[in-house]
């Protein structure tokens, strides 16, 4: 019956609010017996929307001595629930939100006091029974967080209870301070006597079991400086599926809802269109070849509720609700000190598409700045995912279109911000190149900017600088899926522009080859290089591939020569 249809948990992180109020749940419970073979502090680093909140809700509900009558209830139908562990309902859980907890430097010690303070209450108030009457109470007299924490500490020793300790977003405050306060603020914060690292020195010792989760391990190294006992699982195989969706969760779910009679797409073609973008994550190399990738789970919903509401796949493939995530990402990436090599670093991913570097698991603060580090950080954000090897070390690389696009947005504002034109009027253009095949006035357009751009011209790269540019302006466009350095024929084209037709009627596609000339270059050399061009661009035009990327649409193969930052020569390949 249509009212016992399981909702679609977007949005939802409480796992028991999922069981109880019928929402659609993908069962990680299998993992459970592989983490409590593990060491008993873990740490475990996935990007933002991946499903960590859940996961903590559901170790909480699962091991939670309080919740232990309502085992059968909320585990029965998953996989635990016909395997559980001798330690199911065995703790008595303080769960901590660090998201919870923000401010400026000279609050930030009060508002995390405050909060600790109320988490501990909170505590008292649910596990009373455990201890004492009054037990509650005394705990609220106690003045503060370090006073509250030594009273529980004294009296579950006393009797005999076992405590496990769940941190969610254990990084976000202090990557916040990090990121808009410097790192002297930082350094206070979690070295010496710095409160935050002085409350996970006390931790130590006190907790039976701990996990906890964050974006990035930024913080990691320090804390561990004192903490001294955390173990990090973020990259070991065996956890390597344990958050996110595999393609055969995703197409078990589209089935479901399918057969409840709430959309009746193809389940494999909706499959196929979410792919490209939420798909290919990898996080650990020794599974590069045997598991399959996982889709970012958030995202997934994203696109499954609007099928269902409006019966096609959502007109911007892309949650909006992800552009707090992507300022976030871009805070961290553009301190000061990130510039030069740094952002070097962002241009090559961008343009190449992927990165050979070693995945450094764990790292202080101050090491963020070098520029070998960056890739790692970039890699824990969901930035970038291992696509492969080189050697011994992992070749990391964009994920999907989603990751692709933040990538051309993070260029396209720096050069809107260095000389902004007019990205409506180029909106309109590429109306035009999508629907009428008229490419000429939208691609002469960029090719102005690139020429009024100061910053571009002033570190002119060569063709490498001019591709960077036209992607970055071209990605605003949502007609097409812009892939630089596409491979046809055992060649590279540099941009090939793929009509998106699931979501728009566009009637034209275009290879476009970039050709960059010194400005004291000579006129033969200018035209043997446009010879070589034309050869080139008819070799990828003859592509086997080319036929099934062009989906029916009207291929164009346009040639555009620069000298300098100056447009040449711009011209339409017959083929």
């Amino acid at each position: 019956m249509e009212e016992n249809i399981k909702e679609i948990p977007y949005g939802v992180s409480n796992f028991v609010t999922v069981v109880e109020q019928n929402q659609y749940y993908v069962d990680k419970t299998m993992y459970l017996p592989l983490l409590e073979k593990q060491p008993r502090s873990l740490f475990f680093i996935r990007p933002r929307r991946f499903g960590k909140s859940i996961f903590l809700s559901m170790l909480r509900a699962y091991y939670d001595i309080a919740q232990k009558p309502k085992f059968e209830a909320r585990f029965g139908n998953l996989w635990v629930g016909k395997h559980p562990t001798p330690l199911q309902g065995a703790y008595q859980i303080l769960s901590l939100d660090f998201s919870r907890v923000s401010g400026q430097a000279d609050r930030l010690a009060i508002n995390f006091n405050n909060y600790c303070c109320g988490a501990l209450d909170d505590f008292a108030f649910l596990y009373e029974a455990y201890y004492y009457p009054g037990f509650k109470q005394e705990m609220k007299e106690q003045p503060d967080a370090t006073t509250k924490i030594n009273f529980l500490d004294r009296q579950a020793r006393n009797c005999g209870a076992r405590l496990y300790l769940i941190i969610d977003e254990y990084d976000n405050f202090t990557n916040v301070v990090l990121n808009e306060q410097g790192d002297e603020a930082y350094h206070s914060l979690t070295h010496a006597s710095g409160f935050y690292c002085d409350v996970f020195k006390m931790f130590k010792g006190m907790f039976e079991r701990i996990f906890m989760t964050g974006v990035s391990p930024v913080t990691l190294d320090d804390l561990t400086s004192g903490f001294n006992i955390g173990w990090n699982i973020s990259t070991e195989p065996e956890f390597n599926r344990m958050l996110g969706f595999s393609e055969e969760d995703v197409r078990q779910m589209l089935q479901y809802y399918k057969d409840a009679g709430q959309h009746n797409g193809n389940v494999e073609a909706m499959i196929a269109d979410m792919k490209p973008w939420y798909d290919n994550y990898c996080f650990a190399k020794d599974r590069l070849d045997s598991d399959p990738k996982m889709f970012n789970c958030d995202m997934v919903l994203y696109y499954l509720q609007h099928y269902i509401n409006g019966g096609k796949a959502p007109e911007q493939m892309i949650d909006p609700n992800t552009r707090t995530d992507y300022n976030k990402m871009k805070k961290l990436i553009q301190l000061d000190r990130l510039d030069g090599d740094r952002k070097g670093v962002l241009r090559r991913i961008a343009e190449e598409g992927q990165i050979v570097a070693n995945l450094v698991t764990t790292f202080p603060a101050r090491d963020i700045i070098k520029p070998e580090i960056f890739p790692s950080l970039l890699f824990y954000y969901g930035m970038l995912t291992i696509v492969g090897t080189d050697g011994q070390r992992p070749v990391l690389g964009i994920p999907n279109n989603n990751v692709r696009k933040q990538y051309y947005d993070f260029m396209l504002e720096e050069y809107q911000e260095k000389h902004s034109i007019n990205l409506e009027r180029l909106m309109d253009q590429f109306d035009a190149m999508a629907y009428k095949g008229e490419w000429r006035s939208g691609l002469e357009f960029i090719a102005r900017a690139y020429k009024e751009n100061s910053t571009v011209r002033s570190a002119i790269e060569g063709e490498r600088n001019l591709q960077g540019f036209f992607t970055a302006y071209l990605s605003i466009c949502n007609y097409y899926l812009v892939a630089p350095e596409m491979e046809l024929n055992h060649g590279f084209c540099d941009l090939f522009l793929m009509a998106d037709l699931t979501h728009y009627a566009v009637a034209h596609s275009y290879i476009i080859e970039l050709k960059y000339l010194a400005v004291k270059d000579s006129d033969s050399k200018a035209e043997a290089q446009w010879q070589d061009a034309v050869n080139q661009i008819r070799l990828y035009a003859a592509a086997p591939r080319v036929e099934q990327l062009r989906q029916g649409t009207q291929l164009h193969c346009i040639i555009m020569q620069f000298r300098g930052c100056e447009l040449e020569r711009a011209e339409e390949v017959q083929m």
